[in-house]
């Protein structure tokens, strides 16, 4: 018996926009049920033991610690600005 028929996969394939002719339809909805298959035999394994994971793999940040440097002086940082006035950079009006 299949776990998926022919017009669920037309009606994702409506949802995804996909063009799709019946022998594809036909075609995606035998692999699924394929896939489908695997996957319910995933619930025969005994996983009360087993912690839930996110990764497979062990993954930490690496942070710095977070603390305040003194920043760069303002004539060194309107150096490098392409226009400047009154000590703030100059940038162009997007507000009419």
């Amino acid at each position: 018996m299949s776990r998926i028929s022919i017009d669920q996969v037309k009606h994702v394939a409506h949802l995804a926009r996909l063009a799709m002719t019946e022998e594809e339809a036909v075609a995606y909805t035998e692999q699924l049920d394929k896939m489908i298959s695997f996957a319910e035999l995933l619930n025969e394994l005994d996983a009360d033991n087993v912690e839930p994971t996110s990764h497979v793999l062990d993954m930490k940040n690496v942070m710095r610690e977070d603390k305040a440097n003194k920043g760069l002086p303002q004539d060194e940082v309107l150096k490098n600005a392409p226009e400047h006035q009154d000590g703030y950079i100059k940038v162009p009006s997007i507000i009419e």
